[in-house]
């Protein structure tokens, strides 16, 4: 469960993880206070005779005074070293025990402050390369030579998808389209997302990572490739490459943790999926009882909603804040909220106007978009081994205001006609889930999405739109089955409107299975 923070991240948790293995002292550290602790008491018991040389005989009552205080150290010299055999007893034990138990991965975090610290830690105990290469000369050689290889892990997906209307057509009614990531992919059997991770500790003050993505088109990319501090003070921590963004709260995390196959509907009508920043992150942890993050990213804007400008600046700039705690020893939560600012120029998609004509737009300006974000855990006594529960949701509300590029191909003029006014809409969406672990290994899901197409101003291009104020939905219940914490196996229903007048049944049938080092998912 959460405990006070330290105000310095990571610290709680590296002292923790090394409670057993820095126990061992030093040589000679037990015997050398042994030893210490004996030279006072004899040096004490040679008082009364040193006493004796230099003075006159003693009387009777100081004779008995002797006696009784050599007793009394006699008595104190039994008791020290029946203690110190004990201590020594129960350190050997200690170091046997350690010894017999087999390596122990590290546990998945279960509370905002954990997921932070766990996060800062990732990078963990930064150790210089060649401290590594010069580890141990005997038994540690293998140690030795592998210190130099990054952590490595693969993540294998794939999907079954049976769809009632035919995916080519699929769109957000209402929505301007945001890119190839949208949707519910192909019908059949297809290979899901599936990653390839890099990571390591570069030397004592960067840590570095590297995740390449294989689409099911075959499409390889890097998914996230940057370098983060891990030794800057005060909770700091600044990130720069490309990167999930730290807007909302599922953004940040990679598909293979999501609860459903699919992204929310609102993540595919705003960010195009998943929001990525290419430029720099700085995060903080404050130095607070409660868990609180802030962050701020500059990025280029390439991604959806933004696009390539062609400009030295800056394209985008999004701001975050995180907070969170517990609630007894059952119950944790965290909240936030988050800004992105981004730029678009002349940012093109394909359409059909109110003739039913193919027409291709281009918008031009600025895109806002403001994040609210809440998750409720349960788990028994903070035990969620056996039974638990999730509670998620995220709120979204975007405004883009600027000018937009109405154009399509006139047969009749044989040219290209094309109007350019202004440009204002205002629209929102939102998803609540729930999850339920109702035994081991199983869990049951619910989710559901809705968008509001909102309002839409098209000023002198207004006759060339449809406008319906449609509110794209969906409904989604999963089952899932994880045997370990390496392989998970998914069937998810899907009754998805996001098209007017038309209702798409939809089946997944999916599994994920991890290899290798995989580190701790965030809260």
């Amino acid at each position: 469960m959460l405990t006070p923070s330290s105000g310095r991240s990571g610290l709680g948790a590296r002292r923790a993880g090394c409670a057993i293995s820095d126990f061992t002292p030093p040589p000679n550290s037990i015997a050398r206070p042994r030893l210490l602790t004996l030279s006072l008491l004899m040096a004490v018991s040679a008082l009364p005779s040193a006493h004796a040389a230099g003075k006159a005989p003693a009387t009777r009552p100081e004779q008995a005074a002797l006696r009784e205080m050599r007793q009394q150290l006699d008595d104190m010299r039994a008791q020290y070293e029946a203690r110190l055999k004990e201590l020594e007893s129960k350190l050997a034990q200690l170091q046997q025990d350690r010894q017999a138990q087999p390596a122990q991965p590290a546990p998945a975090s279960s509370t905002p402050e954990a997921s932070a610290r766990t996060a800062t830690d990732s990078p963990a105990a930064p150790v210089p390369a060649a401290e590594v290469a010069t580890a141990g000369p005997v038994g540690d050689t293998q140690v030795s030579v592998n210190g130099f290889n990054p952590a490595v892990s693969v993540i294998l997906s794939g999907t079954y998808a049976s769809l009632s209307k035919d995916p080519t057509t699929w769109k957000l009614s209402g929505f301007v389209p945001s890119g190839d990531e949208i949707g519910p992919g192909g019908r059949g059997f297809s290979l899901g997302e599936s990653e390839l991770g890099l990571s390591a500790n570069i030397d004592p003050w960067f840590y570095g990572a590297l995740t390449m993505s294989v689409a099911p088109d075959d499409k390889v990319s890097a998914e996230e490739a940057f370098v983060q501090t891990t030794a800057l003070p005060d909770g700091l921590k600044v990130k720069a490459g490309r990167f999930f963004s730290g807007l909302g709260y599922l953004n940040e995390q990679h598909a293979h943790t999501w609860d459903f196959v699919d992204a929310p509907l609102v993540y595919q009508a705003f960010l195009g999926g998943q929001y990525k920043q290419e430029g720099l992150q700085a995060k903080w942890l404050l130095p607070t009882d409660r868990f609180i993050e802030l962050g701020a990213e500059l990025g280029n804007g390439h991604g959806f909603p933004g696009n390539d400008r062609n400009r030295n600046s800056a394209g985008s700039v999004a701001l975050f804040a995180h907070t969170g705690g517990d609630i007894g020893d059952s119950h944790s939560w965290r909240a936030g909220a988050s800004w992105l600012r981004t730029q678009a120029s002349l940012r093109t998609w394909d359409d059909t106007n109110s003739a039913d004509q193919n027409v291709t737009n281009a918008f031009t300006g600025q895109s806002r978009i403001w994040a609210l974000d809440g998750v409720w855990k349960w788990a028994p006594h903070g035990n969620g081994t056996r039974t638990n529960f999730k509670l998620q949701g995220e709120y979204f509300r975007r405004t883009e205001t600027g000018q937009l590029t109405y154009a399509y191909a006139d047969p009749d003029q044989l040219g290209l006609i094309a109007n350019t006014d202004a440009y204002r809409s205002a629209q929102s969406g939102w998803y609540l889930q729930g999850i339920y672990q109702f035994m081991p290994a199983w869990r049951v899901g619910l989710r559901h999405d809705r968008l509001d197409s909102g309002n839409v101003d098209y000023a002198g291009n207004a006759i060339n739109f449809i406008a319906t104020g449609y509110k794209p939905q969906r409904d989604s219940v999963m089952l899932d089955w994880s045997p370990s914490e390496f392989s998970r196996v998914r069937l998810q229903l899907n009754n998805d409107r996001s098209r007017v007048g038309v209702n798409d049944r939809q089946l997944f049938l999916q599994y994920q299975m991890s290899l290798g080092a995989h580190g701790a998912h965030s809260y």
